[in-house]
């Protein structure tokens, strides 16, 4: 059993290596942290950008020649870090705040389609709203969700719905704090730091949509898992988690299926566990676990029960439920040019009147692809879409087509123009914005990089959680970085919980580099003395 257990964790590893590795170094060879003129998008970043790549040098350089100024970082940022993160979070939060208050423009695509069909009844019986949902079907939850709480609050406005999900990130980043208090608390300060870094430079606050609002529930059912592997903790706490985990998982289902990928890497860890110590298998841990788990099937089977119902029986929007979309479709666009969406293949779906047909011909086009690509080009595709998905750390911003429905050149006048200069297309910011983003982009990537060596559990699951999705992106309809916001719990975490290691890692290695630095300097005066 232990020899399986090992060989798994090696094939587990093997692929979370080759397809992290690809990860990383296309972030790092991202045209968006390009300093200065950037040919790709034709834009080019300003003194911001400069000032903030000259601050990090300065302070690198104080840091290296000053004992002072070094002690000094230590103290703020190390000793008193609880305090010093939180003021940092407390400080973006309130950016946040700032920026959607006076940055909430309508927006295109489905994010667009979702806010309109909610907030208006006579939206609903459009000819192009009931076709397009009787076609994503899997917009429904979330869109009869928002039209619950435009109902509940008599709100309606794109600024509500940017609260919400401003809302809905936050409450992600507290849920994931919580996980880190649960499973490590000495690396509370670090999972600050990550969180603040990362909600100062994610814009998709302002767009309302499954990516960002399925974001606390994936951390919700993490964070319930980790509470229920605490075996000293009250067993009524861990009850309570359970029931959470079922219910937390049951909608992330209805909300972003791909999300409960995590779900199946914590099963398969678990199983895996027990081929590792079947010796610690007792009768009280097995009557404990089977506990746990009738309370999340229970939790679970009941959300499903009311959620699906509620689905099923809404008269909000008339729907031809036999014109869905199939699972196969999205398979078939994500093995054309760069792995995502395809206006063709989209529009056969619109036109195909029935299920069966519309199947067929998605099965036609990936024969089609695959035949063409060969096993090689197939291969080289996967890495090029690895690229696509992974590389961009602005997660695919302003890359959806109708990202944005007003000007997108705005002016320099007012708080607000000159906010929305950092995200719009034409903004005279954006390259910085961009910059930015990948910077913090590379630092989270090169922390879970570095944090390399023996790993306990929950790191393997994160690790397992990614390289599900991952393969899953492959696999179907990807393209660009925003499908991966799904995933920011597992990577945030992970980065944080990697940070101890960091540590190690990096201290040996600069304990290596100063021993070869006083090994040539005895080995010079050696040579001087005989000389």
């Amino acid at each position: 059993m232990r020899r399986f257990y090992n060989f798994s964790q090696t094939v587990i590893n093997f692929f979370w290596r080759v397809l992290f590795f690809l990860m990383f170094f296309f972030a790092l060879t991202s045209t968006n942290i390009i300093l200065g003129d950037n040919p790709t998008f034709g834009t080019s970043t300003t003194m911001l950008t400069t000032s903030l790549v000259i601050g990090i040098v300065a302070v690198a350089v104080m840091n290296y020649a000053y004992p002072w100024f070094r002690e000094w970082l230590v103290k703020v940022f190390v000793t008193h870090q609880l305090a010093t993160g939180s003021l940092l979070l407390l400080v973006v939060i309130i950016g946040q705040l700032i920026f959607v208050t006076y940055v909430h423009p309508v927006s295109g695509f489905d994010a667009g389609m979702l806010h309109y069909a909610a907030t208006s009844a006579k939206h609903v019986q459009e000819v192009g709203v009931t076709s397009y949902y009787s076609l994503n079907q899997n917009n429904m939850p979330i869109m009869l969700f928002m039209h619950w709480l435009s109902q509940l609050t008599g709100q309606t406005s794109w600024q509500f719905f940017d609260y919400v999900t401003l809302f809905f990130v936050d409450l992600s980043a507290f849920f994931n704090l919580l996980s880190v208090f649960v499973a490590q608390p000495l690396a509370l300060g670090t999972a600050l730091y990550i969180h603040a870094g990362w909600l100062a430079v994610f814009p998709s606050i302002i767009m309302p949509y499954t990516d960002a609002w399925g974001l606390p529930l994936v951390s919700f059912f993490i964070l319930c898992y980790l509470i229920m592997r605490q075996t000293t903790w009250p067993i009524l706490l861990r009850a309570t988690a359970a029931l959470g985990f079922g219910i937390s998982v049951t909608l992330t289902y209805f909300m972003k299926p791909s999300s409960i990928i995590p779900v199946i890497a914590i099963v398969i860890m678990e199983i895996l566990t027990v081929f590792r110590q079947p010796q610690a298998v007792t009768k009280r841990s097995l009557f404990v676990v089977f506990a746990l788990l009738m309370l999340i099937v229970d939790g679970a089977g009941v959300t499903y029960k009311v959620t699906n119902d509620k689905i099923q029986n809404q008269t909000y929007i008339k729907l031809d439920k036999s014109r869905s979309i199939p699972a196969i479709h999205f398979m078939a666009m994500g093995v054309y040019g760069e792995g995502g969406y395809s206006d063709k293949q989209a529009i056969q779906m619109a036109v195909l009147p029935t299920k069966q047909q519309k199947t067929d011909y998605s099965v036609k086009m990936l024969k089609r692809r695959l035949k063409q690509l060969g096993a090689g080009g197939y291969l080289m595709f996967l890495i090029k879409k690895q690229r696509n998905n992974t590389a961009d750390g602005t997660f695919g911003w302003l890359k959806e087509g109708h990202f944005f429905r007003e000007n997108q050149k705005p002016s320099n006048h007012g708080l607000s123009n000159k906010l929305k200069n950092f995200i719009y297309l034409y903004g005279r910011h954006i390259a910085d914005f961009r910059f930015a983003a990948q910077l913090w982009w590379i630092v989270l990537l090169g922390i879970i990089a570095l944090g390399f060596g023996p790993q306990r559990l929950v790191i393997q699951i994160l690790r397992l959680s990614m390289v599900g999705g991952f393969m899953f992106l492959l696999l179907f309809e990807g393209g660009r970085s925003r499908y991966l916001i799904q995933y920011l719990p597992c990577l945030l975490l992970l980065a944080t919980f990697s940070f101890e290691r960091v540590m190690i890692n990096v201290g040996r290695l600069f304990g290596w580099y100063e021993e070869r630095v006083d090994e040539a300097a005895v080995a010079d005066n050696q040579h001087g003395s005989a000389s």
